[in-house]
């Protein structure tokens, strides 16, 4: 099931990099205004990329899909704060191929206006998950998290608010551009904060001798044992997630998402997902495409 057209029509850029995009650029669809982390996974996605941001991510699909971007990065996953269920679900009901995955370093910083000390913030707007990310440092001054839609634009509302008891979580990027200054840097609670991205493009792109995952979502009836047989059916593959999720279309009933190591196109793991077709009430095969080895700064 694709996205509706009326998404495609509604798909509006805040920001785009258009003077500066040489003729051959990319134009890569992300989510946020300039400074976001998905702006860099914009800029990785491509050798040319232009990046674009918008308000939201059903309009970063809706834009890859009515054609007004030629990719799109979405993030599905963070290793502090698990993952993005909104973009999971997302993914579900898109006709998009997943054509790529990024790694994205995430290294978050408190700004805040000018000569605004530490012990003046009372509260921090950010992401949710970043928020999410950097609960312990929140915790430890006692700083009230605030929701928004984006780090970036956290830091461009507290430029054009000039509130002096605020502070934002966002990249030292972000800090530079709205004329912002870092009050503590490195505040996530773990050093190994990353973002996994997915690339998406309305074309299959031909197949690369490179290392390949799989992501694959399937539901099975409510019978007991029926999950691990159907699981079973990927015996001998490098499973490196498995969650469920809730289904939008029938109560107490779940879907099942597992990412593995590995192409569908090759015939071995072509086989086990036959199995799992036979066994599960619902299968869908979001996307087999080139993994990340090692995540980008």
């Amino acid at each position: 099931m694709g996205i509706p057209d009326q998404r495609t029509a509604d798909a509006h850029p805040i920001w785009s990099a258009q003077d500066a995009a040489p003729p051959t650029s990319t134009v890569v669809a992300f989510q946020g205004v300039p400074g976001a982390y998905g702006e860099r996974a914009a800029q990785l996605a491509s050798e040319h990329a232009q990046p674009r941001g918008y308000p939201t991510f059903h309009e970063v699909f809706a834009a890859v899909t009515g054609g007004q971007a030629d990719l799109g990065v979405v993030p599905v996953e963070n290793s502090l704060a698990g993952s993005v269920h909104q973009n999971v679900d997302l993914l579900l009901e898109t006709d998009l191929h997943v054509v790529r995955e990024i790694i994205v370093r995430v290294k978050h910083h408190l700004l805040a206006l000018p000569g605004v000390k530490l012990e003046d913030v009372r509260r921090v707007a950010s992401h949710p998950q970043a928020l999410a990310q950097c609960d312990g440092f929140l915790a430890r001054h006692h700083l009230l998290p605030v929701a928004a839609y984006d780090t970036a634009g956290a830091a461009e509302n507290l430029l054009g608010s000039g509130a002096r008891d605020e502070a934002v979580i966002a990249s030292r990027r972000a800090g530079e551009l709205y004329g912002l200054d870092v009050l503590a840097q490195g505040i996530e609670d773990e050093d190994f904060n990353y973002t996994r991205f997915l690339v998406l493009s309305r074309t299959e792109p031909p197949r690369e001798d490179v290392p390949y995952k799989t992501s694959l979502v399937f539901a099975v009836r409510h019978t007991p044992g029926f999950l691990v047989e159907t699981l079973s059916e990927l015996r001998g593959l490098n499973m490196s997630k498995i969650e469920s999720r809730p289904r939008r279309d029938r109560a107490w009933s779940y879907l099942i998402y597992v990412d593995f190591e590995g192409d569908a196109r090759d015939p071995a793991i072509a086989k086990s997902l036959v199995g799992v077709l036979h066994r599960a009430s619902f299968v869908k095969i979001i996307g087999s495409y080139p993994r990340a080895l090692e995540p980008s700064e």
